[in-house]
């Protein structure tokens, strides 16, 4: 069984040029479930973007923010549109990471 939620949406940058960093909420990953593919897809949705985003796991159950770590060939740098990336892992929880200097992250998806 699949699951697919929006874990993040409608961060606007308030325009001042000044770097932005959000964290998005922790999310239950396949590792959560015992799920043994791990298997996720994240889509990034941006527009007037400058700036990354790139997923972060972890296996700690509790977690605290020295225990996420990113996970490799997640991140995009792309300024408009729709971004895919396939990640494999058994992560307890994931998040987002944003750093931007302008634009907006309409929605970001995870499926797993």
């Amino acid at each position: 069984m699949s699951s697919s939620e929006t874990i993040m949406s409608n961060k606007v940058h308030a325009g001042d040029s000044t770097s932005a960093i959000i964290k998005g909420e922790n999310f239950k990953g396949d590792g959560y479930y015992g799920r043994a593919d791990g298997f996720h897809t994240v889509q990034y949705n941006v527009s007037g973007f400058n700036g990354s985003i790139k997923m972060q796991g972890t296996l700690a159950t509790n977690p605290t923010d020295a225990d996420f770590f990113d996970i490799p060939d997640t991140e995009t740098t792309g300024t408009e549109g729709s971004y895919f990336y396939n990640f494999t892992g058994n992560f307890v929880w994931v998040r987002a990471y944003v750093t931007h200097t302008s634009g907006t992250v309409q929605s970001i998806l995870l499926n797993h």
